[in-house]
């Protein structure tokens, strides 16, 4: 079995906690995904940020187009790689 990192972009820090409680509702995950603050060099305003969700997904189980789908609904997106 593979090993998989999915990288979800998500607009604001309420976003991606939200996403990141639902996520295992919606897919069944078992890790909680890693939160981090990703944000242009020079810039110091949390609003011009955005997060990330990283996914850790065994056995490349989760369908992309689903996540897509899923980083959408808090108008993100899933990275490609």
């Amino acid at each position: 079995m593979s090993d998989v990192r999915h990288v979800l972009v998500l607009p604001d820090r309420d976003a991606a906690e939200e996403a990141a409680q639902a996520l295992g509702e919606q897919f069944g995950t078992d890790e909680e995904p890693r939160l981090l603050r990703d944000a242009l060099a020079g810039e110091d305003d949390a609003e011009d940020a955005q997060w990330l969700l990283l996914v850790r997904d065994e056995g490349a189980r989760l369908d992309p187009g689903e996540l897509d789908a899923f980083a959408g609904e808090w108008e993100g997106w899933r990275e490609e790689p």
